[in-house]
């Protein structure tokens, strides 16, 4: 990945309104340089493998513009988020809820 403008925005993403009225509620306004990097590409169904430091928003990063591409007309299961704890993936599921709260029909399980 190239290296992103430090002045991005949330707005600057090209994020679902549904998604980006959710992470403004939430406070979000500018992405940490793992979400800055990894949203337009996932946004563009690129494969990407981030690594960043604990409390840098990887989560965002990914649950984002997933959440962004999301149909849910369709009834199948469209996400799969792997965690290796219990914990972690009752945690990652509390944040797909948070981002997709204005997302009409939108389920998940931990």
């Amino acid at each position: 990945m190239t290296d992103t403008p430090a002045d991005i925005s949330f707005s600057d993403l090209a994020l679902s309104d549904d998604v980006f009225k959710a992470i403004a509620e939430v406070g979000y306004e500018t992405p940490s340089p793992i979400q800055a990097q990894s949203i337009p590409e996932l946004l563009n169904g690129r494969d990407i493998l981030g690594v960043a430091q604990t409390g840098t928003g990887k989560t965002a990063a990914f649950a984002l513009p997933l959440l962004s591409n999301i149909n849910t007309k369709t009834k199948l299961p469209q996400i799969l988020c792997l965690a290796p704890t219990r914990e972690l993936a009752i945690q990652v599921a509390e944040a797909f809820r948070r981002y997709a709260k204005y997302i009409p029909g939108f389920k998940v399980a931990p």
